[in-house]
């Protein structure tokens, strides 16, 4: 049985800690992340866990696996300092930090390999395990192994987990071969086993909460990573990291807050199955900006709460509860009232959606929020994919016209019936958005668009955010007083 990692040392450069990465996309590394979660944890070891990339679904079951809320790490909206001061700040009261990679281990943007796992590796000179498919291959592993070692020095494979397994000898002579010709551990091989997937959906995989057997699931794959994985080796690994790098780091800088604050600003923000895509550092962002955040049931609550200043409406499937999304007309009815009346609206993706006129699928026609004037429609493909640059438009509120903003989108949506005389919010440099120019709807003191940032590449978008929302609440209470005067 595994005991605590014990911390050398009283600082948070020394963190214990791995990036599981892959030859290539599908080769295992989520369900081994998720079985390596809750194994370390079932055996009182605190992990926190990390994806690579703007991805908010396996984030979500990381979160189910470790019990722990999952982070992002993405350097091509964040520096190497918000990079290591993440895992600085977040691994301090736990033993290892697990960080799971995306694609394959080298595949980035361009040739150079901007934003790839391996340069997540780097940046934070961590070691790197790496998951194999091995099917149908035994010596000719070894082969591959090494010119992942050999590729990038800078990138350090500590070991490899051979997944789907055959049999006993194929093991044997796959792991001989790693050992022997590329002086690595072969951590642990895992068998074939057609069962250990998670179901997919247009957006990847589908997210925790719809699965009920969830718990059960990931218990049985941290059941298979106890008995085919050597953890303990793993562990050891991951002590052997070197100082984590430390660029400027800066400890519980406060956000500036509005002047002549009174109170904080409300803001409300719709979380339940339809709209679920959040990243904890832009809910945070908010909060230490001086935001008072209330949580609501876009498809049970029937009315917004009393004394608002803002609303919150990520990403994530509306279109799988747009029946029900339809049913609540007292809930859609209210917002399209507020917005009319000035109320701050930030909406991503999803909110955009959610904030048309109807959202069109193969089973009908569901009525939305109607404030916004379009209607979206649901492909068969990917209508925006990938990171995203624009720039604000003249007169968006939200942002400063000189500021980039990156980010990234993932819709299958497009926006349709679309009226000439919107304001659109952003002109793009990279990207889809609504038209491959243009992406989002600036209208009154709301923004929606395809377009999701995370707040450590934009922390000027929490502060603006309570900006308005507390120049929002003044203008109204002002409003107020004169009507009470007259």
């Amino acid at each position: 049985m595994l005991t605590t990692i014990e911390r050398t040392g009283e600082s948070n450069k020394v963190i214990p800690r791995l990036v599981i990465g892959a030859p290539q996309g599908r080769s295992g590394k989520t369900t081994f992340t998720l079985g390596l979660l809750r194994a370390l944890s079932r055996q009182g070891i605190p992990v926190q866990p990390y994806k690579k990339g703007p991805d908010y679904i396996d984030s979500s079951w990381h979160t189910a696996a470790a019990g722990v809320t999952c982070r992002n790490l993405d350097s091509f909206f964040m520096n190497k300092r918000d990079i290591c001061q993440s895992i600085a700040k977040n691994t301090s009261e736990k033993s290892i930090a697990i960080i799971e990679g995306s694609m394959g281990l080298y595949d980035g943007l361009d040739l150079a390999g901007s934003s790839s796992t391996a340069e997540v590796a780097k940046l934070t000179q961590s070691p790197v395990i790496l998951i194999v498919d091995s099917t149908r291959m035994t010596r000719s592993i070894a082969a591959m192994v090494m010119g992942y070692q050999h590729f990038d020095p800078e990138v350090k494979i500590a070991g490899v987990i051979l997944n789907k397994v055959a049999r006993p000898r194929h093991e044997r002579m796959a792991r001989e071969a790693i050992e022997q010709f590329c002086q690595i551990p072969v951590l642990g091989a895992i068998p074939k086993d057609a069962d250990l997937s998670i179901p997919d959906r247009h957006l990847g995989l589908v997210t925790n909460g719809e699965m009920v057997e969830t718990e059960e699931f990931i218990n049985r794959l941290a059941d298979i990573i106890c008995e085919h994985v050597d953890l303990h080796k793993i562990t050891e690994l991951a002590q052997a990291a070197p100082e984590l790098p430390t660029i400027g780091f800066e400890a519980n800088t406060k956000l500036s807050t509005p002047r002549n604050w009174t109170r904080p600003s409300k803001i409300v923000v719709l979380r339940d199955q339809a709209f679920s895509f959040y990243y904890p550092e832009n809910l945070e962002a908010l909060a230490e900006s001086g935001a008072e955040l209330t949580y609501i049931d876009s498809m049970k609550a029937t009315e917004l709460p009393l004394e608002i200043d803002g609303l919150y409406i990520g990403g994530g499937f509306p279109e799988v509860f747009a029946e029900q999304l339809e049913k609540n007309r007292s809930l859609r009815e209210e917002i399209h009232l507020a917005a009319e009346n000035g109320l701050p609206i930030y909406a991503e993706c999803g909110g955009l959606m959610y904030l048309g006129r109807s959202i069109r699928t193969r089973e009908g026609e569901y009525k939305m929020v109607g404030l916004l004037p379009f209607d979206t429609q649901m492909e068969h493909k990917p209508q925006g994919h990938g990171y995203t640059i624009m720039t604000p438009c003249k007169g968006n509120i939200w942002f400063d016209e000189a500021q980039v903003i990156k980010g990234h989108e993932f819709h299958n949506s497009r926006v349709i019936n679309l009226d000439d005389n919107v304001k659109y919010a952003f002109e793009i440099e990279k990207g889809h958005g609504f038209d491959g120019n243009h992406d989002g709807i600036c209208y009154k003191n709301v923004l929606a668009a395809y377009n999701h940032l995370h707040a450590l590449g934009c922390p000027e978008w929490a502060q603006r955010f309570v900006q308005i929302s507390f120049n929002y609440r003044e203008e109204k209470w002002e409003q107020r007083i004169r009507v009470a005067g007259e």
